[in-house]
């Protein structure tokens, strides 16, 4: 599992770095679409790392209330 959940982990942190050098390419283009798609990465930028969290809050409040469930049946 803990390998598992490494690798998320990692695949969130090369996401979230692409996000970052894409919002900074699309900050210096000078084209009408980079306007819309900087702020559609943009807010991906902060959208992620909140989904991701919540996520995880979320697998660890369900994980423990199997485990006990488990033990009752």
């Amino acid at each position: 599992m803990k390998t598992l959940q490494r690798i998320f982990a990692l695949a969130g942190a090369v996401l979230l770095a692409g996000l970052y050098i894409i919002t900074l390419v699309l900050a210096l283009m000078h084209s009408e679409l980079a306007g819309a798609l900087f702020r559609a990465s943009f807010a991906f930028t902060i959208l992620l790392p909140v989904l991701l969290y919540a996520m995880t809050l979320v697998y660890r409040l369900l994980k423990d209330r199997y485990k006990k469930e488990d033990i009752h049946d």
